[in-house]
């Protein structure tokens, strides 16, 4: 485990859900977390919201431009593999807004972070066991299932010149991303887990329980 600054100890007391897009990883989260009393720290809602003030100063000391990329520049102007390597070169900098997020949070019992950009390469250093981490990542059977039945996963909702093209592009990117995840987490020895369906979201939520056992028991008997 590297030394990294936890002033609170809350980032060795953490566990983490990882993985791709539309995986159910909200969702197992806030199971585990109700079953065993714990606090979920949201990665994708802090991203979008929490963290643009950071995002915006980070361009200004780039001298970058500060506003945003327009939304044909980002799902329509560019190849699925072109944005998959902005998404993940991306992904330490984000990283770096989470962990001062979660150095804040005291918590005497473990808690739950949860998200896609929290990446098994970069969760690996603040890992005592590999058993603090499990990624999700979607067959691509279920993949197309939540596109077809989730209304946020099957339409991009914002205004684009060609959204079939936005849309192709914006789930060959979440392929891509999703397999780096899995890959990552198999070659650091991290649980992948599958979703495939087969199992409802409280079935996949006793497999993370279990995963994480060791830390939910000592919790109940501290």
């Amino acid at each position: 485990m590297a030394d990294i600054w936890d002033p609170h100890g809350s980032l060795h007391r953490m566990l983490w859900i990882g993985g791709a897009q539309w995986s159910g990883k909200t969702t197992v989260a806030e199971l585990v977390a109700r079953r065993h009393g714990l606090t979920v720290y949201h990665y994708d809602y802090h991203d979008a919201r929490g963290h643009q003030d950071r995002r915006i100063a980070r361009r200004v000391a780039q001298g970058a431009p500060v506003a945003d990329p327009t939304p044909d520049r980002v799902w329509s102007d560019r190849s699925p593999q072109e944005m998959a390597a902005e998404t993940l070169a991306g992904f330490p900098v984000r990283f770096g807004w989470a962990l001062d997020d979660l150095r804040a949070l005291f918590t005497a019992r473990p808690a739950i972070a949860e998200g896609w950009g929290l990446r098994p390469e970069l969760v690996s250093p603040l890992l005592d066991s590999p058993r603090r981490m499990v990624v999700l990542v979607p067959t691509e059977d279920f993949r197309q299932h939540q596109i077809r039945t989730v209304p946020r996963a099957g339409a991009l909702g914002i205004p684009v010149r060609d959204p079939a093209r936005a849309q192709a592009n914006r789930i060959a990117r979440d392929r891509l991303v999703a397999e780096d995840a899995a890959r990552n987490a198999r070659r650091l020895g991290i649980r992948v887990i599958e979703v495939d369906g087969t199992r409802d979201a409280s079935a996949v939520a006793s497999m993370v329980a279990e995963q994480f056992s060791p830390y939910l028991r000592a919790s109940a008997t501290a």
